[in-house]
C-alpha cells in the first residue's frame, strides 16, 4: 500500500493534495484495493460546490458501489474525464492518473483538520 506524505487524508479513504488554494482530489490506494476492479465512477460537474464530508460522487466496482466524500469546502474546477472511459486507473495509479477532481478551496485552513499519512495508516489499523 502506498500513503504518500505530501497528501491529506479522511478517514472515509478519500485524499486531497494541496495545490496552492486549490488541491487534487481522489480515493486512496486502501480504498481502490477494497474495492476490487472500479468500473464506473459519477463525478459532479465543473463549478459545483463541495462541501467537507459530504458525498460529491459515486464510485462503483465489481464488489460494491461506493460514495466519495469532500475532504474540504470547495468548488470544482476540473474533473477527470479520463476515469469515465478508463475507470481502471483509479486502480492503478490512485494518486495520479486515477484522481477524481481539482478543487479550489473555501477555506485552505481546513487542511489542518485532515489526517497525515501515518494518521491515516492508524485509522486502518481500527477497521
Amino acid at each position: 500500500m502506498d500513503f504518500p506524505e505530501e497528501i491529506k487524508y479522511i478517514a472515509t479513504h478519500q485524499w486531497i493534495k494541496p495545490e496552492g488554494k486549490g488541491g487534487t482530489v481522489g480515493i486512496t490506494d486502501y480504498a481502490q484495493d477494497q474495492l476490487g476492479e472500479v468500473v464506473l465512477v459519477e463525478l459532479p460537474d465543473v463549478g459545483s460546490a463541495v462541501k467537507k464530508g459530504a458525498v460529491f460522487g459515486t464510485i462503483e466496482s465489481v464488489k460494491a458501489v461506493a460514495d466519495l466524500y469532500s475532504p474540504v469546502d470547495g468548488e470544482v474546477k476540473e474533473v477527470n474525464e479520463t476515469v469515465y472511459d478508463e475507470p481502471n486507473l483509479v486502480n492503478d495509479d490512485p494518486y495520479g492518473k486515477g484522481w477524481m477532481l481539482k478543487v479550489e478551496m473555501a477555506d485552505p485552513g481546513q487542511l489542518d483538520g485532515l489526517l497525515s499519512a501515518s494518521d491515516y495508516q492508524a485509522t486502518l489499523k481500527e477497521e
